[in-house]
């Protein structure tokens, strides 16, 4: 019996859904968790990042916070994140401009996938 070949656009290994370029601009799914014991990058839960924050969601607070967490983790100011949707929702997708540091979490797909590399500002010693 053959194995069924992934379809395009389909979540795999060498293309990880929770994250994509355009051009120097990194764009992530976020499946956010406020009101966590700490602040944390967790594991692809399928096409989002889940992100733990102290924040209460309490009108965008836990929003602004993650947005801070997350740009120091990016190695960005504040201002080169952008919401574009679910400020005030779990599920967010964040637009982070020309990132130049990246969490462990996208190291297993720079090793297997050249978008980190290809189209990213990143090098080899970021990791």
């Amino acid at each position: 019996m053959k194995r069924p070949r992934a379809k395009p656009g389909s979540i795999t290994e060498e293309n990880p859904s929770f994250f994509w370029w355009e051009d120097d601009t990194l764009v992530i799914n976020i499946l956010g968790k406020p009101s966590a014991s700490r602040d944390a990058i967790g594991k692809p839960q399928g096409a989002q990042l889940k992100v733990s924050v102290t924040a209460a969601p309490h009108m965008g607070r836990a929003t602004d916070h993650m947005v801070r967490f997350l740009a120091d983790e990016f190695g960005v100011s504040p201002s080169a994140i952008e919401v574009v949707s679910g400020r005030f929702n779990v599920n967010k997708q964040l637009r982070v401009k020309a990132p130049t540091k990246f969490p462990d979490v996208f190291q297993p797909y720079a090793l297997h996938n050249s978008s980190l590399s290809a189209f990213g500002p990143i090098s080899a010693g970021q990791f």
